[in-house]
């Protein structure tokens, strides 16, 4: 049976948003055992049976358009014709177009707008929300947007150097709080923290989930700076007619 994570947000009945986790699969090792990534090695007759559970357990009603994920800031239509094109975030106001994106430590972001007209997937990682792909997916939203932030490695296993450090900072000075020292000159950052503080600054509040980590939760979730060599995840949202 499908293993999910449902976001615990106040969205509109017709939103329907899930995580997956790395249970109930046909993907071997290093991949056991529900990758949901053509990239990573695995064996790809596994991803697309994966990809078929996927969509039956789910009941998704279209393909996802699937991305190829650059840390990027690039933002498409989740339409067809954009299926596995370069970008690290969709959005859609249309029923039944599935927006989906990949992670394994980078951070996945769901919104959707309260009235439940349009929704986004974002792959966030450090350089994507350095570079403003937050800020890039809500030139797409005119109402107040409801976000969730889906699992992604947590405060106490992410290091960074001090570039990465002073590119937050540089950008917000109060972004000193989503930092630690380590006693290597290094710092942990908190991504959860880094993209809150990013969206207040654009004026969202509205900002649900960020309470897990996937370096340590093994059993649960795939992680690359933990094995190097795993699957992914999948973060999903999409319209559905009422």
């Amino acid at each position: 049976m499908l293993n999910f994570i449902t976001p615990n947000w106040p969205a509109p009945t017709n939103v329907k948003a899930y995580t997956t986790t790395r249970k109930a699969g046909c993907s071997q090792e290093p991949y056991s055992s529900f990758n949901l990534a053509t990239h990573v090695g695995d064996d790809i007759q596994s991803v697309m049976t994966n990809r078929a559970t996927l969509r039956k357990s789910l009941q998704l009603p279209s393909e996802p358009i699937w991305l190829e994920q650059t840390h990027s800031i690039k933002t498409i239509n989740a339409i067809p014709t954009n299926i596995d094109c370069q970008a690290d975030a969709s959005f859609s106001n249309t029923t039944d177009q599935v927006c989906v994106v990949l992670t394994a430590d980078c951070m996945p972001v769901l919104f959707c707008n309260q009235e439940g007209t349009k929704v986004a997937a974002i792959h966030a990682g450090w350089r994507g929300l350095a570079n403003g792909i937050l800020e890039e997916v809500l030139q797409h939203f005119t109402t107040d947007v409801l976000v969730w932030l889906g699992p992604a490695i947590g405060l106490q296993k992410f290091e960074v150097g001090t570039e990465v450090y002073e590119i937050f900072t540089d950008f917000l000075p109060h972004a000193t709080e989503a930092f630690k020292p380590t006693d290597n000159k290094h710092w942990l950052a908190d991504l959860y923290l880094l993209a809150r503080q990013r969206l207040a600054n654009q004026g969202i509040t509205s900002v649900f989930g960020g309470n897990f980590c996937t370096y340590s939760e093994p059993e649960l979730f795939y992680s690359y700076r933990r094995d190097k060599v795993t699957g992914r995840m999948a973060s999903l949202i999409w319209l559905e007619q009422l």
